[in-house]
Parts: C-alpha cells; sequence; structure tokens
C-alpha cells in the first residue's frame, strides 16, 4: 500500500526534529520570474561586488530545476542559533572585537550538513527518492524558498525574520524528486516598520528589500579583499566579523530563543576578545585560534586588515605600539589598514612616521595610505 504524500511529509517532519532541526517547511523547486528579475538587477548595478560565484551560475540559482531537473520538492530547514544577549551591546566596548553572532563558535555548514545528510539518508531508504543537500554552498537561494515554505519571510533587509525565532535561523535545503505537497507561504509581516534599514552604519539599503553588498559591513570585513574603502572604516566601529545591526534590531526578536545547540553558544574567547589580542596573531596562531570557525576562511590578512580598522576606531594609545609594529608587516593590506590606524589615533606623529617609512614602501595601496593621511592632515590644519 502507497504512504499518502501527507504522511511522508508528517514523518519527515518528526525525524527532522529528532535531528535538531528547529524549524522544516515544504515547497515545489520552483520559483516566480520576478526573483530572476531581482536577481539580474542586482548583478547589472555590480551590487554583488567581489562575489563573483553570483553571476557566474546566477542561470542555477534562480531557478531550482536548473541546478538539479529531476528536482521536484525542496524540503526547507532551519536551526535557531540566537543569542542570549543583544549584539548591539558590544558595540559600545571599543576596546574589543565585535564578531557576529553566528562565527563565535563552530562553522554552521559542517553540522547542518550533517544533519542534512542524515534526514537524506532516511528519506532515500524509506521513500526510494533521489535527494540533493545544500548548506550555503551551492547556487541555492534559501531565503526565498525557505519563505515559500512557510518558515519566515524576507524583510525589508532581505534576511528571513521567522515569527518563532526572529532573525536567528540557519538554513538548508533537501530537494528531492519526491512531489510533496507545499506549505503554505508566510506573507510579510514588517508593515511600516524600517528599523533595519535605518541603524545600518554604511547605508547599505538603497531601498527596502535591496541591498548593495559593496557597502555591506558583513561583506566589507569577511568578502572583501583588499583595502576597506575608506568612507566605510569609521563606520564598521569595533565590527572585526561581519555585522549584526539590521538583524538584532528587528522587533520580531522579542519571539526569539536562545540557541539550544551548545556548538552555536559563544565561545567565551570569542564572546568580547581584546582588541590588542587579536591584533598580534601570525597566522599559525589565526589559523589554530579560529579552527572549525567561520572565521578562518577569511585568512589572517584580511582579518587582521579588521582588527587595526577597530583599532584605529578605538581612540587607545596604548595599542600604538601593535599598531608600529603591524606597518612592517610582510603584506601590504596589513600594513595599510595600519598607518590608516597610526592616523587615527596619534596624526601629531603621523608625518615622522611618514618620512620613516614611506621612502621605502613599493606598493601603491600602501603609498596611497600614507598620502590619505598626509592630506587629512593638511586638511584638519587649514581647518
Amino acid at each position: 500500500m502507497t504512504t499518502p504524500m501527507s504522511d511522508i511529509k508528517e514523518r519527515i517532519r518528526e525525524e527532522a526534529r529528532g535531528l535538531g532541526f528547529d524549524t522544516i517547511g515544504f515547497t515545489a523547486a520552483d520559483l516566480p520570474p520576478t526573483l530572476k528579475k531581482q536577481l539580474s538587477e542586482f548583478l547589472a548595478l555590480g551590487r554583488h561586488g567581489g562575489m563573483g560565484w553570483l553571476s557566474d551560475r546566477s542561470a542555477q540559482r534562480a531557478h531550482p530545476k536548473k541546478l538539479w531537473p529531476e528536482a521536484s520538492s525542496v524540503i526547507m530547514l532551519g536551526v535557531n542559533y540566537g543569542p542570549s544577549e543583544n549584539p548591539l551591546d558590544k558595540l559600545r566596548n571599543h576596546s574589543i572585537g565585535n564578531i557576529s553572532v553566528y562565527a563565535q563558535n563552530k562553522d554552521y555548514h559542517d553540522l547542518i550538513k550533517k544533519r542534512l545528510k542524515r534526514l537524506a539518508r532516511i528519506i532515500v531508504d524509506q521513500y526510494h527518492a533521489d535527494v540533493k543537500v545544500f548548506v550555503d554552498t551551492a547556487p541555492v537561494m534559501e531565503k526565498p524558498l525557505a519563505a515559500r515554505a512557510g518558515l519566515g519571510w524576507q524583510g525589508k533587509h532581505t534576511n528571513l525574520v521567522s515569527r518563532d525565532y526572529g532573525s536567528w535561523l540557519f538554513l538548508g535545503a533537501i530537494f528531492t524528486s519526491l512531489n510533496l505537497s507545499a506549505d503554505d507561504q508566510e506573507r510579510d509581516h514588517c508593515g511600516a516598520c524600517k528599523k533595519c534599514l535605518d541603524i545600518c552604519p554604511t547605508k547599505a539599503f538603497p531601498a527596502p528589500y535591496q541591498l548593495d553588498a559593496r557597502r555591506c559591513i558583513s561583506y566589507l570585513t569577511i568578502e572583501h579583499n583588499g583595502p576597506i574603502p575608506v568612507e566605510f572604516r569609521e563606520a564598521i566601529g569595533n565590527r572585526i566579523y561581519g555585522c549584526d545591526d539590521c538583524l538584532a534590531v528587528c522587533p520580531w526578536n522579542k519571539f526569539a530563543k536562545r540557541a539550544n545547540e551548545t556548538a552555536f553558544h559563544p565561545r567565551d574567547d570569542l564572546l568580547s576578545p581584546p582588541l590588542a589580542d587579536l591584533a598580534t596573531l601570525d597566522d599559525a596562531a589565526f589559523r589554530k585560534k579560529f579552527s572549525k570557525s567561520p572565521v578562518k576562511r577569511t585568512g589572517r590578512n584580511r582579518f587582521t586588515r579588521n582588527v587595526l580598522i577597530a583599532i584605529g576606531n578605538s581612540a587607545d594609545k596604548s595599542l600604538l605600539p601593535i599598531v608600529r609594529s603591524l606597518m612592517k608587516d610582510d603584506n601590504a593590506m596589513v600594513r595599510g589598514a595600519a598607518i590608516w590606524a597610526l592616523h587615527k589615533l596619534t596624526p601629531d606623529t603621523f608625518v615622522h612616521s611618514r618620512n620613516e617609512h614611506a621612502v621605502t614602501e613599493t606598493d601603491d595601496d600602501v603609498l596611497a595610505e600614507w598620502r590619505y593621511g598626509a592630506e587629512k592632515l593638511k586638511a584638519s590644519e587649514r581647518a
């Protein structure tokens, strides 16, 4: 006797909850043409910045069946990673580095993918269906699919918002050949609220439901390779890996819960790490400290660049010896960020330092930092 599809869905839900997924929904392996149009416009405007993979496989991203023609349904799953404290509170402590909530412990990709594979194996064994699993590792539009599966809705900041978990859900997807009925799509509950747009330090939202990644602190501190544009540095504050502002300010977080999964509870050494400790990590120490952490993917040089931006914003002159030592770093990106931090912390000694160091510099980006600092100094003297 054939098992009704409604029963299969309920059994999959039960198995998913038993594996530690907090929310689950079903939708067709399809996306409306409007999303393809929005993606094309986003790419045409260059708002993806240096994330070339978004354009390289945009056709597959815009339509699940382009990625896997055999897909009939998509099972969307979420794991809560809610914090116990408001991430915005740490922005006032300028002596520490602020790491995004999702990256304060183990890499969610590893944990969720293992769970997805276990659930996929159950589906294969019990229902003889074909499956593929994805967790931010392929051209899959997870947030629109999650919204269509009823897990939440895409807020004005373009991120998923859940009535039960607020802003804090990791997403994973299982594509399957099973023809499962779609759950009801969650409607948009943002209303007139625009707190997420107003709080953005770098004004990364050109309009509601639109993001310019090139202005987003998460993009700038994680994906962007090279000097961070000067116009955004002060706004970055002490954010050294990612940014939670638009997520944390959402009123729907009043329903959020602290993560059950201990792997997503913050490590003590990453909750409020002193900038002085982070700035002195060499490559080996960086790899050791951030082993199994999402932070590791930035590499030591980009990470140290971010820490130096935070040091420049700290007004803490006790950090000057560290800054001066990093002005001699082997990596040009690090040297350039150290020069900016030096100018911010002690403009009165900048000219002397420039005369000492700039004469032997050969990197164009680093020389540009020396020129920028000198120009700012002259402008302040004229004022």
